[in-house]
């Protein structure tokens, strides 16, 4: 379990990117609670932005048990995180992660999720929102078995 980033996170950081640091960490640690905590009582996660599998009306997780039963349906299922920033662009409140994230799903299977995620945050460092730009069939593309 590791969290790859391109940037020095020892360095200040705008508190966007430091949101988005810790919510890639929490979740490569399965650390739920901790991952929860990051997340203002009113915020909305999209993952993928639009309608999806995970959320058919493409109307987002909003609040703590939204986002809770985001996990449970979608991180809970992973055995394993990756994430690879290649690149970050902070802005306001705002950054955007350029990156890819590797699971490793059940029964040793592996997907490369390429995308761009975007974190906004309140004054308190608090995650407003966290949208997810990636494309359903493209990931599942990269979908391979690989040894245990």
């Amino acid at each position: 379990m590791g969290v790859s980033v391109c940037w020095d996170v020892a360095a200040e950081q705008p508190p966007a990117r430091v949101a988005s640091w810790r919510s890639m960490n929490a979740t490569c640690r399965g650390a739920k609670d901790e991952w929860l905590a990051l997340f203002a009582p009113d915020a909305v996660v999209e993952d993928p932005v639009g309608p999806s599998m995970f959320d058919e009306e493409g109307r987002g997780h909003h609040g703590h048990d939204g986002i809770a039963a985001f996990w449970e349906l979608t991180i809970a299922k992973v055995e394993r995180f990756e994430f690879t920033i290649k690149d970050s662009f902070a802005a306001g409140d705002e950054v955007a992660n350029v990156g890819t994230i590797t699971t490793y799903l059940p029964g040793g299977y592996r997907v490369d999720t390429d995308g761009v995620f975007v974190y906004r945050v309140d004054a308190d460092g608090l995650v407003l929102s966290m949208r997810a730009f990636w494309e359903t069939e493209r990931a599942m593309a990269t979908a391979r078995q690989v040894d245990a």
